[in-house]
């Protein structure tokens, strides 16, 4: 695998993305919403990086299954969800890849919750696989088209655990 984003460099991002999201939504009540599995590791460490008081919930959206590296049909889950009328909130996703995903899930929390203002943030974004009109609000950084794992990011359930961002190449698999 080739490294993409060091540990160092994702740490140092999501510090900037933190501190201008509190800057943004100082003195106004925020909920978390990250995207499982994904996003995980980086709703961990982002939540840190905000210093403004805010809640977290998590929701289930799926478009790949099993060892792929194409998106299939979407699933999507708000079950977790708490009240969100009245308040702020932040999806969170590891990526942004052709945008599907992100999209449908901020329209439908948007018609089901209806909170005040929703914003996407991505620690990843591919510009080039875009596929839909919405992009994200707040990235972390510009990637290549190119099957990315680690920080979060899987290929068919591993590479998670990873602390870096790196290119999965086929003699990986």
């Amino acid at each position: 695998m080739q490294t993409l984003y060091s540990a160092e460099q994702i740490a140092d991002r999501v510090r900037e993305l933190g501190a201008e999201i509190g800057r943004v939504y100082a003195d106004r009540p925020l909920t978390v919403v990250g995207v499982l599995h994904g996003s995980v590791v980086l709703v961990a460490d982002l939540i840190r990086a905000i210093p403004i008081p805010h809640q977290i919930a998590f929701v289930r959206a799926s478009s790949y299954r099993g060892a792929t590296t194409q998106g299939e049909n979407l699933e999507l889950s708000l079950d977790g969800l708490p009240d969100l009328a009245g308040r702020d909130v932040l999806l969170i996703d590891d990526i942004f890849d052709t945008g599907r995903t992100l999209a449908a899930l901020a329209h439908e929390i948007q018609r089901q919750r209806q909170p005040v203002s929703l914003k996407t943030v991505v620690l990843l974004w591919k510009v080039d696989r875009r596929e839909v009109p919405a992009v994200p609000d707040y990235y972390g950084f510009q990637i290549p088209d190119a099957f990315v794992v680690g920080y979060g990011l899987d290929y068919d359930g591993n590479y998670r655990h990873l602390p870096e961002i790196a290119i999965l190449e086929a003699a990986d698999l």
